[in-house]
């Protein structure tokens, strides 16, 4: 198989890929019996007034012998012979059926997959999910998004899915690892669309999740899993050598387990609680709190596309921003950019204002959304470990309370934000939070050290993409759940928490990912480290 390499081509160019790919390899177009496509981005740059282009890597089957069409573009460092990836299978152990089936704690992406892969080796593992099903789950938030009852249990953070099934549903990552690939193909068995495999920003959407999400829980099932809801997990059960005994599960029911794959997301602030009081060893670590910004979707695709803007072979546009403050060294960065999305209310306690923001599948809800975050370390709220959250918590809570404790959300133009004035509704567009909103001033809720930092980030994001610091752009706040404020240490190589044998920390909520594939990633590896030879021996 020959693969092409920085392949660009023109977005508008509307030859078929058949073509373009015989085109390249000066082939007759009846030579190419098969392209598929490995990778397709989007170069925006438009070097000397070129069109918007498509970057692709290709593998492109040919009735030319290679070896010919490589000696002939030999000069050609994009073209080469690539050959398909033959991995060895990974020594399992088996279930023998008298061992304590695995329990699995939490139904995000890490407890999913952890479970799927679990499932797959024949270990019929538990899992128990403190939230409600996606269906009821979905009702459950759209009703409080409408003004009525938060329920604490089933909200944007807690139920089938985890977060991550409320968001952009973006499946990029900064990892680099093997298994991207499993998850992928997991989501595609599960009715993801098949463009996952090769775009370079691939995202599913909200509402296409919801359906995926449902249908492995499904396969886990036919494969021998359960699942069930309403199920919180309040204690652990631990021997005298402080390996796993037994998990407690709504403080009356005990299941025995002694493995138990802890994917409690991020937000699980009473379960951390409960960890730290059993002796779990975790410690605090750096993560991010900021705002939402909210811009009308063209004006994104104008700064990115230009002239090309609007057209219908192009994605609407996304962007990623980052500052440094010269003096304090402190960053912040625009995190979770969701195109075409809206900003969603993700609370899930009482008395609590937190955002977040989401999209489906289409994108096409003409706003563009993005958190403003600002990094913020243990040098900021102490070296106590859950002392991180309770900052989180401090925050949101001031954030209920100006937003005038019914939930709506607090907000400021960047006009207002800047100029040191409050109470503009003058906004560049309406702002998509729901329930509602009330114009504030941020200051009066995010500390100084971020206040400060966003209005020296502002200005510099305005020179990257003039008109971003448009004093009429809407903030909102708060955005206090980016990643964990701490982490549930575990060995390196078994997965296992430290002095906690059985234990198997993962996710989001254990400190160890950062989006819905690091997350999934990280939830198989943990299985693969349970089913591995080298295992810790479970005893029936």
């Amino acid at each position: 198989m020959i693969r092409i390499r920085n392949f660009q081509v023109a977005f508008d160019d509307e030859s078929s890929l058949k073509e373009l790919a015989a085109r390249r390899l000066k082939l007759p177009p009846q030579a190419v019996l098969g392209v598929v496509i490995v990778r397709k981005a989007v170069d925006a740059r438009r070097y000397r007034g070129a069109p918007v282009q498509f970057v692709y890597i290709l593998d492109v089957t040919a009735t030319e012998p290679e070896k010919k069409v490589l000696q002939r573009l030999k000069r050609d460092k994009n073209v080469e012979l690539v050959k398909p990836a033959c991995m060895a299978a990974p020594a399992l152990r088996q279930f023998s059926g008298n061992e304590k089936r695995p329990v699995v704690v939490g139904f995000g992406p890490a407890g999913m997959f952890a479970a799927l892969t679990l499932a797959k080796a024949g270990w019929k593992p538990l899992v128990l999910e403190r939230g409600k099903d996606v269906d009821a789950r979905h009702a459950d938030i759209q009703k409080f998004w409408q003004g009525g009852a938060l329920d604490v249990q089933s909200n944007v953070q807690f139920g089938e899915g985890g977060a991550g099934t409320f968001s952009d549903g973006k499946l990029t990552t900064r990892i680099n690892d093997s298994h991207m690939a499993d998850v992928i193909e997991a989501f595609i068995q599960a009715g993801a669309p098949e463009e996952i495999r090769y775009l370079h920003k691939p995202h599913i959407g909200t509402d296409l999740l919801r359906g995926i999400v449902k249908n492995i829980r499904l396969e886990i099932i036919r494969l021998g899993g359960e699942v069930r809801f309403g199920c919180q997990v309040t204690d652990l059960e631990r021997n005298a050598a402080g390996a796993m005994e037994a998990v407690i599960v709504n403080s009356e029911e005990r299941f025995e387990a002694n493995s138990v794959f802890l994917g409690i997301g991020h937000s699980a602030r009473d379960t951390y609680r409960m960890l730290l009081s059993k002796g779990i060893p975790m410690e605090a670590k750096p993560f991010a709190m900021g705002v939402r910004i909210e811009h009308p979707q063209e004006f994104i695709d104008r700064a990115q596309y230009g002239e090309d803007a609007g057209h219908p072979r192009l994605p609407v546009a996304d962007y990623a921003l980052t500052y440094k403050d010269p003096v304090t060294g402190r960053g912040a960065y625009s995190f979770c950019m969701c195109p075409g999305g809206q900003v969603v209310a993700a609370t899930s306690e009482r008395g609590h204002v937190c955002t977040n923001g989401m999209s489906n599948y289409h994108r096409d809800s003409g706003i563009a959304n993005s958190a403003l975050l600002v990094q913020v370390g243990p040098d900021d709220f102490g070296q106590e470990v859950l002392a991180g959250m309770m900052l989180q918590d401090k925050l949101e809570a001031m954030a209920f309370d100006l937003g005038g404790r019914n939930y709506f959300a607090p907000v400021q133009t960047v006009g207002d934000f800047l100029g040191g004035t409050s109470g503009s509704t003058q906004f560049l567009t309406t702002p998509t939070y729901q329930p509602g909103v009330k114009a504030v001033d941020l200051h009066d809720v995010l500390p100084e050290f971020m206040t400060k930092t966003l209005a020296g980030a502002l200005p510099w994001f305005d020179r990257k993409i003039p008109g971003f610091a448009n004093e009429g752009a809407v903030m909102t706040g708060i955005e206090a759940r980016s990643s964990a404020p701490c982490r549930i240490r575990r060995d390196r190589d078994s997965f296992m928490a430290e002095a906690a044998p059985g234990l198997y920390p993962m996710g989001e909520g254990a400190g160890y990912a950062g989006g819905i594939m690091s997350a999934a990633v990280d939830g198989m590896k943990a299985a693969l480290a349970f089913l591995s030879k080298n295992v810790h021996t479970i005893k029936s």
